[in-house]
């Protein structure tokens, strides 16, 4: 159990750097061309490294219609989403909007998923991670909900997305492994997303910035390449409602390298946060009896 969460930290910890190199990305690029590019870098690795596995991918229609699925609502739809979102609102309030993900993944996996009933358990340690978000980012991220509206329904959308996908691969990711899995959708992913990228943004006619590039490498490489693998095997291992907690922890890495690398103040609201963010995983992470 210890590796697994060491593992959900470590996914936290990429995914909490993401949303700024994000901002960079999109200073330079289209968030439709960044997506496309964070994809491509993603499922070129991925597919490097389940041939050095000796692996291949199936070539039934079943399994890619659970890569296709996967791949529009887990990746390109939520990518684009908060990409353009993030054109409009701070990423303090995307944050906090991105809160909805574990809420939307607890309904759907009592919905869908027979051993992940929603409980008095789960309820109350979302509860306690959702008031650990607020603490953390405070009155002025909630002041950013006067933000542009149809910004603010992109990152809902994303997060119900994130919500839709946590729950549907715990319900079919058994039938391969996660290097398959991970290769698959984001190939799909990338199909998705090339024809409309093509048509709305033209990226070959882009010009991205030295920091530009070095976003989109993050990006590929690290919290949506790596990631993928990580999530997989995840999901399988802790479950749809457990792993959903990740997106409690995001934010308060955040705030953390804040002060660590950019010599940002140290808070209570910090300390406050993740005691509320322990709290919640752990009580999540019990099986109720």
């Amino acid at each position: 159990m210890s590796k697994n969460y060491t593992l959900l930290l470590i996914l936290a910890t990429m995914w909490s750097a993401s949303f700024a190199f994000i901002k960079v990305g999109v200073e330079s690029v289209g968030p439709l061309t960044l997506t496309w590019s964070r994809l491509a870098i993603a499922a070129l690795i991925l597919y490097v490294w389940l041939k050095i596995k000796g692996s291949s991918l199936p070539t039934d229609l079943r399994s890619w219609g659970v890569f296709a699925f996967i791949g529009l609502v887990g990746n390109a739809l939520p990518f684009s989403l908060i990409s353009w979102g993030e054109t409009q609102i701070d990423s303090g309030l995307t944050a906090i909007l991105m809160g909805v993900m574990p809420v939307t993944t607890a309904l759907l996996a009592h919905l869908f998923i027979k051993d992940e009933p929603f409980t008095g358990r789960t309820a109350l340690a979302l509860i306690i991670g959702f008031v650990g978000l607020v603490i953390l980012l405070g009155a002025d991220a909630m002041q950013g909900l006067t933000a542009p509206l149809i910004a603010q329904i992109a990152v809902l959308s994303s997060a119900i997305c994130y919500g839709a996908s946590a729950t549907f691969t715990r319900y079919f990711g058994a039938r391969s492994s996660g290097a398959v899995m991970a290769s698959g959708t984001m190939i799909t992913a990338v199909l998705w997303m090339t024809p409309i990228t093509l048509m709305m943004e033209q990226p070959f006619h882009q010009a991205p910035t030295l920091a530009g590039l070095i976003a989109i490498g993050y990006l590929g490489i690290f919290p949506t390449g790596i990631a993928a693998l990580i999530f997989f095997y995840l999901i399988a291992q802790l479950g749809a409602n457990r792993f959903a907690q990740v997106n409690y922890i995001v934010p308060v890495l955040g705030a953390l390298w804040g002060i660590l690398f950019l010599d940002e103040m140290f808070s209570w609201r910090l300390t406050a946060a993740l005691a509320l963010v322990l709290l919640s995983v752990n009580i999540v992470r019990r099986p109720s009896k």
